[in-house]
């Protein structure tokens, strides 16, 4: 039997906004994926990350996880020693989840109480998302485990706050001028030191009343008229969140993408924002012309991946 595929996943909404208890707003992303296999390790991929995968096991083995919640390490390792690697599209360090996918894909396949996605309770994405944050840990420092999650349910997952999550469903992808797309920076970002540098800036009173009074309140009434498909309050409040972040999240964003960042705003044409922690990776653009910022846009690498 096949293993299956877990794909990528996009934080549309809520990077660095989580961690203090904003909003957020997740989905799958299938244009990258990966899957467990077995192989002979005749590649310097395969073998790469097959010894990623038993250093990974190691870590596991020594992961107190609650009841019900276990990983059969053991039955791991033995694959792992018959030739098993991760088969992965997904780029690492462009805030599309590449360690989420993993750990969704080694749960998946080897914890010892198996559930369905379809039907997982409130509660229990509660515990699981506990789960997924120990679990990917081992990857980023500390890990909220909403990456994994997304990757596990794939399905799109609204976050309520620090506390509370839940399976959520978004307005249909229709044929129309605007679009939700990515823009490639050219270079990887690393989620720590861009994490880092959150945490400096939390330290000041000022950031932080603004973060709360600001980026929080733009974040969570983009993510409602989202959900409600209300395009002028979204492009709206998106115009200030894109703004705020261009002025508090500098060192985060990409130094390619700083003059065409402040285009967008100048132009009113697209609004960019990061995608996860930023510092390089893919970048999110939102616009209501797609062809006008395509063309503005030239000389950028982009995928579309919602339209309306």
């Amino acid at each position: 039997m096949t293993n299956p595929l877990f794909y990528a996943k996009i934080l549309l909404f809520g990077e660095y906004g989580i961690i203090e208890d904003s909003q957020g707003l997740t989905l799958p992303y299938s244009f990258y994926k990966g899957t467990l296999k077995f192989s002979d390790l005749v590649s310097d991929f395969e073998k790469k990350s097959n010894q990623h995968l038993i250093n990974y096991s190691d870590y596991l083995k020594n992961l107190q996880l609650p009841e019900g919640f276990k990983i059969d390490v053991n039955a791991f390792k033995m694959d792992i020693s018959e030739g098993l690697f991760f088969d992965s599209n997904i780029p690492q360090g462009y805030g599309v989840g590449s360690s989420g996918a993993l750990v969704a894909a080694i749960f998946e396949k080897y914890s010892v109480s198996k559930r369905n996605p379809e039907t997982i309770s409130k509660d229990e994405l509660k515990n699981l998302r506990s789960v997924f944050g120990s679990m990917e840990s081992y990857f980023h420092g500390k890990s909220s485990g909403i990456d994994p999650l997304i990757c596990y349910m794939n399905l799109p997952i609204l976050i309520e706050n620090r506390e509370s999550v839940d399976k959520v469903s978004i307005p249909i992808s229709v044929a129309g001028k605007g679009a939700i797309f990515l823009i490639d920076s050219g270079m990887t970002g690393e989620t720590g030191p861009m994490v880092q540098i959150f945490f400096e800036k939390m330290k000041t009173e000022g950031f932080r009343k603004t973060l709360k009074e600001e980026f929080i309140r733009y974040n969570n009434a983009c993510i409602e008229a989202f959900l409600k498909k209300d395009m002028n309050p979204f492009f709206k409040n998106l115009k200030k969140l894109s703004n705020w972040a261009f002025e508090h999240f500098r060192p985060m964003i990409p130094e390619s993408i700083f003059n065409v960042w402040k285009k967008g705003l100048d132009s009113n044409a697209y609004y960019l924002k990061l995608c996860g922690s930023g510092g390089g990776g893919y970048i999110l653009g939102f616009t209501k012309d797609y062809d006008k910022a395509e063309e503005m846009l030239k000389g950028f690498h982009k995928e579309v991946i919602y339209r309306f």
